[in-house]
């Protein structure tokens, strides 16, 4: 029941923005600017310097508004460590039948990059319920609806390459939510953290209009 009421909340928000970060502070600041942004779901990735830390600063500070998971995982020990820390869903570049099995135990959600029928199959036999198309900027958005015509029951997170311009093309597709970084969170190298807030609202906008007209 709980990881059906996760992805229940990611999915109705549709968006999940991915943050990265030369350091911590970096990484944090961008987190705030986003959720100022009206993001409801943030990925926070192991490619931040104490990446566990600030999983759990934002837990305490988001908790009841913010769904909090992590990203680029790697393995069961790495995920493990983060469900512990309390992250509420674990995202990665490929897919790993033991964290799979992991995430099954402690019923978190698992989304895990894959970029060919066969490995989305295999991933759904293991229980993944929402396979990341990763990168998808390898594909365009017809891809999904290729895919739903013999398999209609996959549900889509298409990540890497989404822009304003093209995430109601995807959604439109059959995307069941998207996962977007640099586009909206590339100005943060900058320090320019207002306009990653910027950012963020506008494809919250977009997204909600999406929603809205759908």
């Amino acid at each position: 029941m709980q990881a059906y009421m996760i992805l229940n909340q990611m999915i109705a928000s549709k968006l999940a923005v991915v943050i990265r970060g030369d350091n911590q502070t970096m990484a944090e600041k961008t987190a705030d600017a986003c959720v100022k942004g009206g993001v409801k779901t943030l990925e926070i990735t192991f490619t931040v310097p104490k990446a566990i830390q600030l999983i759990e600063k934002l837990i305490d500070r988001y908790d009841k508004e913010v769904l909090i998971g992590a990203g680029t995982v790697l393995d069961s020990v790495t995920a493990k460590i983060a469900i512990i820390s309390g992250a509420k869903f674990i995202v990665s570049p490929s897919f790993d039948k033991e964290t799979a099995k992991l995430c099954n135990r402690y019923q978190i959600p698992y989304l895990p990059g894959c970029m060919t029928i066969n490995e989305m199959l295999r991933a759904v036999e293991y229980g993944v319920s929402v396979l990341k198309l990763f990168p998808s900027q390898s594909y365009k958005p017809c891809f999904i609806k290729s895919l739903h015509e013999p398999l209609p029951y996959l549900n889509i997170m298409p990540t890497g390459g989404i822009t304003i311009d093209n995430v109601g093309a995807w959604l439109e597709a059959g995307a069941v939510m998207v996962g977007v970084g640099g586009e909206i969170t590339r100005p943060a190298k900058d320090g320019d953290f207002d306009k990653v807030e910027k950012r963020a609202n506008e494809f919250q906008k977009k997204v909600q209009k999406w929603i809205n007209d759908y």
